[in-house]
C-alpha cells in the first residue's frame, strides 16, 4: 500500500496560494531618510504591485497541467506557471517583495525566484516539473540559466517528496471512495501520473513530463473506465517499483545546492545594479 501521508514542509501545492506571502503594496523608501542625512527630501515611488512584477520581471514562465502532461482533450484548462525576478532593492525596505503571485491571467501563479529555486532544491513536485515542461513560453537570458540548471535540482530526494505527496493524494481519493463510492477520477489519473514519473526518474536520471504511449490508459482512468480496485493496485505497482529504483538510481544524493546559490547570488547582484 502507498505510505500513509506525513506533513510536509517542503511541499507547497502550486495551486493555492504560499502562507508566506509577504504584502508588497506598501511604499516604503529604498535610501535613508534625506532629512536625518541633512538633505533635502526626495520622492520615492511605490513598489510594484504583484501584478506589475508578474507583467514586467518574469523570467520564465510555461503551460504546465494537462497539456503539459499531453493528456489535455477539449475541456482542458490552460495553466501557466512562471518566475519573477524582483528587483533587489526592494529587499532593502522593511516590506519585502512576495514570496508568489496568482494571477494576473486566469489559472495563472508565479513564485519569486529564491522561492523557486528553495523549492526545486527541496525536490518539490510541482516545482520540478515547472522546469521540465516542454511547453516553454518565456525565457529572458535569467530564464536560460535557470533552465541550464535543471540538473542541479534533481536528486535521490525526489524518491521522499513525491511518495510524500502521492500519499497525501492517495488519502484525498480514498476519503471520496468512503464517501461517495468513487474517487475523483482525474485527479486518480494524475495521482498514477506522477508515480510513474516518479519510479522513470529514479531510474533515468530524467524527468520529462510528457505522458507518451501512456495517455490512452490514464484518460481512461479519468473516464472513469477502471475500476477503484484496479487503479489502486496499479499505485501500489508503480510505488513497489520506485522503491526498488532508488538504490540504483543514477541520479545524486543530494541536489548542488553551491550552483544554485551561486546563481542566485549572481542574479540578485545584477539587480542590485
Amino acid at each position: 500500500m502507498i505510505p500513509p501521508a506525513a506533513p510536509d514542509p517542503t511541499t507547497a501545492d502550486s495551486t493555492t496560494a504560499d502562507s508566506t506571502t509577504a504584502d508588497s503594496t506598501t511604499a516604503h523608501p529604498a535610501n535613508a531618510d534625506p532629512a536625518a542625512a541633512g538633505g533635502p527630501a526626495v520622492p520615492v515611488s511605490s513598489a510594484p504591485t504583484p501584478e506589475e512584477l508578474v507583467r514586467h520581471h518574469t523570467v520564465y514562465s510555461c503551460v504546465m497541467g494537462s497539456r503539459a502532461f499531453g493528456l489535455a482533450t477539449d475541456d482542458s484548462d490552460t495553466d501557466r506557471r512562471g518566475v519573477f525576478l524582483a528587483p533587489t532593492p526592494l529587499f532593502w525596505r522593511f516590506e519585502k517583495p512576495p514570496t508568489h503571485v496568482e494571477g494576473p491571467a486566469r489559472e495563472q501563479f508565479s513564485w519569486e525566484l529564491e522561492r523557486f529555486c528553495e523549492l526545486a532544491l527541496r525536490a518539490n513536485p510541482n516545482i520540478l516539473e515547472c522546469l521540465h515542461s516542454p511547453l516553454v513560453e518565456h525565457a529572458d537570458a535569467t530564464g536560460r540559466e535557470l533552465l541550464a540548471l535543471r540538473g542541479a535540482f534533481l536528486s535521490r530526494r525526489v524518491h521522499q517528496t513525491f511518495a510524500r505527496y502521492a500519499a497525501g493524494q492517495h488519502k484525498k481519493l480514498m476519503a471520496d471512495v468512503r464517501q461517495h463510492g468513487a474517487p475523483r477520477w482525474k485527479h486518480a489519473m494524475h495521482l498514477l501520473r506522477l508515480l510513474g514519473s516518479c519510479r522513470d526518474l529514479l531510474r533515468t536520471g530524467e524527468l520529462v513530463t510528457d505522458v507518451g504511449e501512456d495517455r490512452g490508459r490514464l484518460l481512461a482512468v479519468k473516464r472513469g473506465e477502471v475500476g477503484w480496485p484496479e487503479v489502486e493496485r496499479r499505485m501500489e505497482v508503480l510505488a513497489a517499483e520506485a522503491d526498488e529504483a532508488v538504490a540504483k538510481s543514477p541520479l545524486r544524493a543530494e541536489p548542488d545546492r553551491p550552483r544554485v546559490e551561486d546563481f542566485l547570488l549572481r542574479t540578485r547582484r545584477a539587480s542590485a545594479h
